[in-house]
């Protein structure tokens, strides 16, 4: 695949008549999205986690929203900031968003409870990763009634057509989650598992932080902080995280500071329990 224009790819889409979709990261784009949705018939847009199991987060999730020309200006404003992991571009035959949006039902929830997790499709890293690793066969069931996407790959935008779109059941076991993770992608796994972490039981106050932040981009803050005092571990990101939320500037104080003579388990073991008996401070 080489680099694109997303301009062109746009307009070689509407020319071949077919409908364009944003799939779009509510939680970090919700002004983008009320913008979109403003005077929107119902019938052109849809949250993919609304009348689900997980319909609690459905304000949050992802958004599937069929764009016309009148939406050049917000998407002038996404496709000028790709470093905001705001999403991706599919385009779909006309009629076909039901289609789409019950595709990605039927893949976005792992396992069963109590081991649910979610797989963000609607993230362009996650989608990119995908990409790299799947095979031909399997980018038809992967990519459902998506006839061409534009994305941004990390450095410039790609485009990728769908060999054979269509309406796939879900495999037993679907390739794409088999990727595998390089050593150099962990920490980006530890912000995304931390964000699922607090969005399914902090969700109030993700949401409220969201007002003032970026929440991935203040996650990834708190793991370069966490990677700098030698917290190498997913729940020393999550301890740090899940106690930074509910304080003023989302900051913790000086005296969690390491000292000196401190190696990183007695750093962290001597923060847990200041932090242990300060529990009643705080909102969550």
């Amino acid at each position: 695949m080489s680099p694109v224009s997303p301009w062109q790819w746009i307009e070689e889409q509407h020319r071949q008549g077919r409908e364009l979709c944003l799939i779009l990261d509510s939680l970090g784009e919700m002004e983008t999205r009320q913008t979109l949705l403003n005077g929107r018939a119902c019938d052109r847009y849809a949250s993919v986690y609304d009348q689900t199991s997980v319909a609690r987060l459905a304000n949050a999730g992802p958004y599937l929203i069929l764009l016309s020309r009148a939406d050049t200006e917000a998407l002038s404003g996404l496709l000028g900031a790709p470093e905001r992991n705001w999403g991706w571009l599919a385009s779909i035959a006309q009629g076909d968003l039901p289609a789409l949006l019950e595709h990605w039902r039927q893949r976005f929830l792992l396992d069963s409870r109590p081991n649910q997790a979610l797989y963000r499709f609607h993230d362009n890293r996650t989608l990119t990763r995908a990409l790299d690793h799947l095979s031909p066969d399997a980018l038809p069931p992967y990519l459902g009634p998506t006839i061409s996407l534009c994305y941004w790959q990390g450095e410039h935008w790609l485009a990728l057509d769908n060999p054979a779109p269509g309406e796939y059941p879900l495999p037993a076991m679907p390739e794409w989650l088999q990727v595998p993770t390089p050593g150099r992608l962990r920490g980006q796994v530890h912000v995304i598992n931390v964000y699922r972490y607090l969005l399914a039981h902090h969700y109030e106050a993700l949401r409220q932080l969201a007002r003032h932040r970026r929440p991935l981009a203040w996650i990834h803050a708190q793991r370069m902080q966490a990677e700098q005092w030698g917290w190498l571990e997913q729940e020393h990101l999550q301890f740090l995280a899940l106690h930074s939320l509910p304080r003023p500037g989302y900051g913790v104080p000086d005296a969690w500071n390491p000292r000196p003579d401190e190696t990183p388990h007695m750093h962290f073991e001597r923060v847990s329990q200041m932090a242990g008996f300060s529990q009643g401070e705080g909102v969550l």
